[in-house]
């Protein structure tokens, strides 16, 4: 990873907002930055320097870790001690900091331990999320070690078909898909497993219970895992014992939602239009008012990052965006089904980055 490179192009940023420094809080954004990854620190940027600070608990990590920024080991709050050192820097009168990661309380613990003289401006909010949108266009590293994620999702999606069957608990299907991650390489899940069958897949965000996986039904499987630090994330629905009409009608569907909203995906798209190409067709199916949730999402050091693909969403597809397209349908007290799939922005389209099977499978 390219430290230099990003604090290189957020200092540009600092410049063109009119402000001399910026405090970094939130782990994700420290960690694209200079590369630490321990869950206490701040970091401190100046348009010439950069100083993490951190607790002595991650001294020889913080060693190890960090590139492109000075470490400094405190006993107090990272924070506090980071607003001094930015105080203290010649030719800072004002530094910036993320309103959307930064709580009241914060606000006013960093203003207190300032100079009275300073406490009033000196803390300005940033125009926008400086880091956060640095993040969303992913460079050549990150976009080879997401595909790498997506990939090993895919392994777990093939391991899971032979492994599901009437009566077993969605917890064991889930447990058993975590394990399986974990033994292949997975750092952890990138957020609770999503396994909900029968007339629980009409609901989005069905997580796991002790339920039995039916006869005769849908079963909804969405997951991602974590490796080297970053996100993957994608969703399958297959079918136990053999759909009525009706339900393969849903299902193809939502197949040809998702692949219609894929194949929008290019440079200079908005993410409204690609959300309208998939609801566009749920709507002629008749499925219109079972679409509940906007399109897709960033993915990357989260799971959930900028752009958001929804209605009206005016934001354009860069180059190097990574996002999921997870059209879904959800009829309640019957079923639902969702196909996602995780793809990368290119200068011509996209490349899906999870090309796991997604014709209906009947098991």
């Amino acid at each position: 990873m390219d430290y230099f490179r990003r604090m290189g192009a957020l200092r540009r940023k600092l410049t063109r907002a009119g402000l001399h420094g910026l405090l970094v809080t939130h782990p994700p954004d420290i960690r694209y930055l200079c590369g630490f990854t321990g869950s206490s620190a701040a970091l401190a940027l100046t348009r010439r320097r950069a100083r993490l600070f951190t607790d002595g608990r991650y001294t020889a990590q913080a060693a190890e870790e960090v590139q492109a920024a000075e470490v400094h080991i405190v006993t107090g709050a990272p924070a506090v001690a980071a607003a001094q050192w930015l105080a203290a820097q010649p030719g800072v009168m004002m530094a910036g900091f993320d309103p959307a990661r930064t709580t009241v309380a914060d606000l006013v613990r960093w203003k207190r331990e300032l100079p009275s003289r300073l406490r009033r401006a000196f803390f300005q909010t940033t125009p926008a999320p400086l880091v956060e949108l640095l993040r969303a266009v992913k460079d050549e590293d990150e976009l080879a070690l997401m595909a790498e994620a997506a990939l090993l999702g895919c392994k777990l999606f093939e391991h899971i078909l032979n492994f599901l069957k009437p009566g077993l608990p969605e917890i064991e299907v889930a447990a058993e898909l975590e394990h399986r991650a974990r033994v292949l390489g997975a750092e952890a899940m990138s957020f609770e497993t999503i396994i909900a069958a029968g007339a629980r897949s009409a609901m989005p965000h069905g997580r796991a219970t002790p339920a039995p996986l039916p006869r005769k039904g849908f079963v909804t499987l969405d997951f991602g895992i974590i490796l080297k630090g970053y996100c993957s994330d994608m969703t399958r629905t297959v079918f136990l014992g053999k759909p009525t009409p009706k339900e393969r009608i849903a299902y193809n569907s939502v197949l040809e939602a998702q692949e219609t909203a894929l194949n929008t995906v290019t440079a200079g798209v908005s993410c409204g239009e690609v959300d309208e190409a998939a609801r566009s067709v749920l709507r002629r199916a008749g499925f219109g008012e079972a679409f509940s949730h906007s399109t897709g999402h960033g993915v990357g050091l989260e799971i959930h990052e900028p752009p958001r693909v929804g209605a009206g969403q005016t934001t354009r597809l860069l180059r190097g965006m990574v996002i999921t397209i997870e059209p879904g349908i959800y009829l309640p007290g019957k079923f639902g089904v969702r196909i996602e799939d995780m793809v990368a922005v290119t200068r011509t389209g996209s490349q899906v980055l999870t090309p796991a099977p997604k014709a209906l499978i009947e098991l």
